[in-house]
């Protein structure tokens, strides 16, 4: 088995566990679940779709940091703290991974991290993979 690589950027927020926000194992990336924060670790205040776009960038920022992007994503796992943000949040979502469209599992959650409303996380394969 290879070995796995971790991926550190100053682009997206730090960790707030003892994690890494992705690790490269051979032809694959396996991302952390990206919260709505800022660079300083604050929680991105507003409804769910600016939400949304907070986790996103912060995803795109991580897998580009690995050497992939959204474009290669071959997975998401998504956690809505409310299913009945499901549309507002598949509008955000869906601009983001655009003609990728991963397979994909969404489901509902009692509680995230810092009460935000929405997490991602990802698997992307490597370019030329």
């Amino acid at each position: 088995m290879p070995t796995p690589t971790p991926i550190h950027t100053d682009r997206a927020p730090q960790a707030i566990g003892p994690y890494v926000q992705a690790v490269r194992v051979g032809d694959l990336v396996f991302t952390s679940g990206s919260i709505p924060l800022d660079l300083d670790g604050n929680l991105v205040e507003g409804d769910v779709r600016v939400q949304t776009e907070q986790a996103m960038a912060n995803l795109a920022a991580v897998l580009e940091a690995a050497g992939t992007s959204l474009a290669f994503a071959v997975k998401t796992t998504c956690f809505l703290a409310d299913m009945n943000d499901f549309a507002a949040f598949n509008e955000v979502y869906a601009r983001w991974v655009g003609d990728a469209k991963p397979a994909r599992s969404t489901v509902q959650v009692a509680r995230l991290p810092k009460d935000a409303r929405v997490e991602v996380e990802c698997v992307a394969a490597l370019p030329g993979a």
